[in-house]
Order: C-alpha cells, then sequence, then structure tokens
C-alpha cells in the first residue's frame, strides 16, 4: 500500500506517460533513428549509434545520425557485415563531439566481428548462452566484451559507460530501454526477449534526474550508478513489471513542461 504522497506521485507520473508515451514524440528524438528501419539487426546497429551519439541538442543529435546512416548506405547491417577497405574510407572525417572516425571505425569492426557470431546485439549483454542475470553484470560484459579486441582504441572507453567505474550509464540504459521494452503505444521496441522490462534501469539524464529529485524519488546528492539504481527502485513502487515506462513521464515534466 502507497502513502498517500507516493499515491500523488503515482497519479502524475501516470498521468504524463500516458501523455508522453507517443508516437508524436518519435521524430524529434534520436529514437527516431531506429524507427527509420525495420530488419531486427539495421534497428539494433543504428539505435546503439543513435544512444551513443546523444549527447547535446537533439536536433544535432539527429542529423549527425543520419549522416552516419547515410555512410552506411542507410543499410547498417549489411554495411558492417560486408564493407570493404574502400567503403571504411566513407567514414572518415565523422565527428560528433568527441566521438571521431577512430571511434566510429573501431565500433564498426567490433559490430563485424559480433554479428559474424552472432544472429542479435543483445548477447552482447546477456552472454550467449543467456547466462548474465543482473542489468549492472549485463552492462559491465557489454563493456568488456565491447573492448576484449586487442586493437581497441584506449580513446574509444569513454564513449560506453561501465557500472564498475560507477557511471549513471544513462546512454546505454536508454538503448536498453528501446530494445527491451514492449511498447503498446510504438514507441521503444519490444526487440530482445532475455532482458525484460522488469530489468531495466531508468536512464538518468539531466531532466529525468531533476525532476525525479523535486519528488524525492532521489536522496543520493551524485548522479552515478547507485543513483539510477535508486530511482529505478523508486519507480518499481508505481509498476513493478516496467518501471522504466516512467522515463517518459519524468523528462516530459522535465524538458517540455520545466517541472
Amino acid at each position: 500500500m502507497l502513502t498517500l504522497a507516493l499515491q500523488n506521485i503515482k497519479n502524475l507520473l501516470d498521468d504524463r506517460y500516458r501523455k508522453y508515451d507517443d508516437p508524436a514524440f518519435i521524430p524529434n528524438d534520436p529514437i527516431c533513428i531506429p524507427h527509420g528501419f525495420t530488419k531486427k539487426q539495421d534497428i539494433e546497429i543504428s539505435g546503439f549509434f543513435a544512444s551513443i551519439l546523444a549527447w547535446g541538442q537533439r536536433k544535432t543529435i539527429i542529423n549527425k545520425c543520419r549522416e552516419l546512416m547515410q555512410r552506411f548506405g542507410n543499410a547498417p547491417h549489411d554495411f558492417i557485415l560486408h564493407h570493404s577497405d574502400t567503403d571504411l574510407q566513407g567514414l572518415l572525417g565523422f565527428k560528433h563531439r568527441t566521438f571521431n572516425d577512430t571511434d566510429l571505425l573501431y565500433l564498426v569492426h567490433f559490430l563485424q566481428q559480433h554479428y559474424r557470431q552472432s544472429e542479435t546485439l543483445e548477447t552482447a549483454f546477456t552472454g550467449p548462452n543467456q547466462e548474465i542475470k543482473t542489468q549492472r553484470e549485463r552492462l559491465m560484459h557489454f563493456y568488456h566484451t565491447v573492448f576484449s579486441l586487442p586493437e581497441a582504441p584506449h580513446r574509444t572507453r569513454k564513449h560506453i559507460s561501465t557500472p564498475a567505474r560507477n557511471s549513471a550509464c544513462k546512454r546505454i540504459n536508454m538503448y536498453l530501454r528501446w530494445m527491451v521494452r514492449k511498447d503498446e503505444a510504438g514507441v521503444d521496441f519490444g526487440l530482445w526477449q532475455t532482458m525484460q522490462p522488469a530489468d531495466l534501469i531508468c536512464p538518468c539524464d539531466v531532466h529525468v534526474d531533476r525532476v525525479a529529485r523535486k519528488l524525492n524519488l532521489i536522496t543520493r546528492k551524485q548522479t552515478d550508478w547507485q543513483t539510477a539504481e535508486e530511482l529505478t527502485a523508486a519507480l518499481r513502487l508505481f509498476d513493478p513489471n516496467d518501471p522504466v515506462k516512467y522515463d517518459f513521464a519524468l523528462f516530459g515534466l522535465g524538458i517540455e513542461e520545466k517541472f
């Protein structure tokens, strides 16, 4: 049984979830990039890069992601698997903030190695036999898997977060929301089956963090992995099966309503 204060917060978040979990949200958000594809692997790859590049103004992020997809010939899975050295030259000069072509070329190389062995990027999180069970361990496994190749540049590590460094892992958690949540409105994709919506950790971007603190859903002073877990634990009180659906509500309150 929720206290009156918590029930009031739940009512607010439920109302805003219904408002902001809407396909009209898609065109102005980086999630529009994977929504441009129908093939599972194209959605996974384009979504991965859209989340990694989700840094700064949303309009700029979307434009840079579209540029990258064009460099992939708007067929990212085919490009990843079958590119030639000449094709790779077409990636040179790509840059978004501190992400550059060195980072891009390595991630393309990693993804090629991965997709030669697996039909889905989900196994880079869960292990090939789905043996990794907690989100913290899955994100740590993903980080170690991505950078397991001997040619991994040290500089690229900053673009993929890990709970091992106590990062809140905002962008990776957002990507996992896209891939795992089974969204009736059609915003999130629900492509992956091993992870469940109940497993997800809420992405703690600046707007979500600010609103959650105003609602006393976060008490921890800094924003790190423990903060993301604290927020998610609070949201599980409102919906234990799909706590991260409230990301829509918190983000909408923060960016649309300046709550």
